[in-house]
């Protein structure tokens, strides 16, 4: 049996995942900076090794994706959703 919490909180979460041109570790310094104090954000990777440089996010539903679109090119960086 799945416990009730266990439930809410699966379906309270949703992954975002987005193609950046975010290269190297000062980069990816930049970027933890800014995703690290967004209280919605729960979990974030970037595979520096993909060709699309994947930035995955596990968040809370109220993170809207084109938030964190403006959020990577504000500083700088591209950032579209990946499908």
């Amino acid at each position: 049996m799945i416990s009730p919490f266990y439930q809410s909180h699966k379906n309270a979460l949703k992954i975002h995942v987005f193609k950046t041109n975010i290269k190297t570790k000062q980069e990816l310094f930049i970027i933890k900076q800014l995703l690290n104090s967004n209280l919605n954000i729960i979990r974030w990777s970037i595979d520096l090794e993909d060709i699309d440089k994947v930035l995955r996010i596990e968040s809370y539903r109220d993170l809207n994706e084109e938030e964190v679109i403006s959020m990577v090119k504000f500083r700088g960086f591209y950032c579209e959703v990946l499908d």
